[in-house]
């Protein structure tokens, strides 16, 4: 394997990293947003309603994405044991 091949190997799986958890930070970070204007509006400052939503949030969003990314790692892995012998020369 030559050193561009491993570089774009390391590169798609960075890639493909970023782009499975994407979603899930972005639904946190926008719930947390609303949360925080919610509490500074209400002047209400309790911890667990910071949590709560935030944990419901993220798991409905990877209950509704988890066959999505299922299908994008399967690819990936798919991709890398089919191309593993050009990859151990």
């Amino acid at each position: 394997m030559t050193p561009s091949e491993a570089i774009t190997l390391t590169q798609n799986a960075v890639i493909l990293t970023l782009l499975l958890s994407a979603p899930v930070l972005l639904v946190a970070m926008a719930v947390g947003l609303l949360i925080s204007l919610f509490q500074a509006v209400t002047q209400i400052q309790e911890m667990t309603l910071t949590f709560v939503p935030k944990i419901v949030a993220v798991m409905a969003t990877l209950l509704f994405l988890s066959s999505w990314m299922i299908n994008k790692l399967v690819d990936y892995t798919h991709e890398l044991i089919v191309n593993l012998p050009n990859i151990i020369r």
